[in-house]
């Protein structure tokens, strides 16, 4: 046995952690893989990221979404640690070359943005466009407005759809109540969602709202939007969706538009 494990032949089997999922998505399917062994299942997310090395953290978003092989000697905090220890050497990877004059002054706060880009769109060449409306919108001190944020805000209380009053209802992560960012990511970012809130697209718009065949439509200003909305949202076809089809969707938006 000894001899198979220094060749490394040895049995593995692989798990998946998906961009855009929240952190109990990942302990979900975690708890519901039948062949790791399982050391965490009674422990608390504090007691996670304790043994993260960052105790008092918040553990939403800290983990890097990905495919990842283990063995039955590994447990499943030893994958929680690598999904961690990913997640910060890529952050900072990413923080290391990022561009100038943007609107957050740390690290985890471009995760925080990278999060929202992350669920807002599972286009993969909007990111930057995404990113860089809200950059422009943080510069000028407007709200986010973001409906993922509100959703986060929600809990298990969402339940498919935002009202009116869901979005006049304040929490810590309505970004149609609250000022510039909300408090933590609110689930995993993908490296590509991190390089576009690093490197936000330039240009002039403040606005988009979802077209309905998964991809959105920009606009400059209020008058505009509200075209757009009036247009892809009031006006929708029977094939209409927020986010693009399988297999590149990542994204839970609703169908609300941002105003």
């Amino acid at each position: 046995m000894i001899q198979r494990m220094v060749s490394g032949d040895t049995k593995q089997w692989e798990i998946q952690f998906i961009e855009g999922w929240t952190f109990q998505e990942m302990r979900r399917a975690v708890a519901n893989n039948d062949r790791i062994e399982k050391v965490t299942s009674d422990w608390t997310n504090d007691q996670i990221m304790a043994a993260m090395g960052a105790e008092g953290a918040h553990p939403e978003g800290r983990f890097f979404p990905d495919t990842y092989l283990y063995t039955s000697l590994e447990t499943d905090l030893d994958l929680y640690k690598r999904a961690f220890s990913r997640m910060e050497q890529v952050l900072a990877e990413e923080w290391e070359n990022r561009s100038e004059e943007l609107a957050y002054d740390s690290p985890y706060e471009a995760l925080i943005m990278a999060s929202i880009v992350e669920r807002e769109t599972g286009a993969a060449h909007e990111r930057a466009d995404v990113a860089g409306v809200f950059v422009r919108r943080l510069h000028k001190g407007m709200r986010l407005q973001t409906d993922p944020t509100v959703i986060y805000g929600m809990g298990d209380s969402y339940q498919g759809r935002i009202t009116r009053k869901d979005l006049r209802t304040r929490t810590e992560y309505n970004t149609y109540r609250i000022d510039g960012l909300p408090p933590t990511p609110i689930a995993l970012a993908g490296r590509e969602a991190i390089h576009a809130a690093l490197h936000p697209a330039e240009g002039d718009s403040f606005y988009f709202v979802a077209r309905g065949d998964g991809t959105h439509k920009f606009s400059r200003t209020l008058a505009e939007h509200q075209e757009a909305v009036r247009q892809f949202q009031l006006n929708r076809r029977d094939d209409y969706r927020s986010s693009p089809a399988a297999p590149d969707s990542s994204s839970d938006e609703s169908d609300e538009s941002r105003e």
